[in-house]
């Protein structure tokens, strides 16, 4: 498939928050320690080009869509730069959800009851997950899923929630496929709007299938994804502010 990027500093549709004030807010308002050495490390600086930038690629898979009544049951991530993927760095892990998992969300991922039996509670690998994080770029293809599932997650098991900035990959899709305009000529035309899933936004430059619905795999995915998307439609030169989010 012929692929014909667009200009190059395509213009997001809007800025993000304004993450120095807000994180100094978190570090100052959280009581525990781990958290509160998560937002001292935090990456504040929007203007620091893309291209200097550590990134690392987040993604779960959960027994559901709701972070207030579905849980994580695995957790996958890859550090990267946009000039390389560092797999021998990458970590995966599956945990045990508190509930009893449901016969759709084992078909959906492919994780049983005897993978996650004796499998570790969230709480148990915490640390070293938000060590892996801490400091670098957090990427994910769609934020509703890996922000709001981590905070709700931390939040019951240690007491006070976490956010912090991301690069969404699936957004960065959005803000050419999901126009205004395109919506018009969808509904006109009766057509479905371009999909921006991630196989899907992968197809769109040239890159590789892989199979879903694994949390290391995918996470190696956007991460891909994004080194994609800034070649083809930013620059290296583009300011973190213009994609955070």
């Amino acid at each position: 498939m012929l692929y014909l990027a667009p200009p190059k500093q395509a213009t997001p549709a809007n800025a993000g928050p304004d993450w120095p004030t807000l994180i100094e807010r978190l570090k100052q308002k959280a009581k525990v320690p781990l958290l509160k050495r998560f937002y001292e490390v935090t990456n504040t600086n929007g203007d620091t080009p893309l291209s200097e930038l550590e990134f690392v690629a987040l993604d779960l898979e959960t027994t559901g869509l709701d972070p207030l009544k579905s849980e994580i049951i695995s957790v996958g991530l890859v550090p990267f730069t946009l000039s390389r993927i560092h797999c021998r760095d990458a970590k995966h892990w599956i945990v045990k959800p508190r509930k009893a998992l449901h016969e759709d969300s084992v078909v959906f991922h492919g994780i049983t009851h005897s993978d996650v039996c004796d499998a570790p509670d969230l709480r148990r690998i915490l640390e070293e997950v938000l060590a892996a994080l801490e400091g670098k770029i957090v990427v994910v293809h769609y934020r509703r899923i890996e922000r709001e599932f981590i905070d709700s997650a931390i939040k019951q098991r240690l007491g006070e929630g976490l956010l912090f900035p991301v690069i969404d990959t699936l957004e960065i899709e959005s803000w050419f496929y999901r126009k205004p305009r395109h919506k018009f000529w969808s509904c006109v035309l009766r057509k479905p709007l371009t999909s921006i899933r991630l196989a899907d936004s992968r197809r769109r430059y040239n890159l590789p299938f892989y199979q879903g619905h694994n949390a290391l795999i995918d996470a190696i995915a956007t991460a891909e994804l994004l080194q994609a998307q800034v070649a083809h439609r930013f620059s290296p030169d583009c300011p973190l502010k213009a994609l955070w989010r």
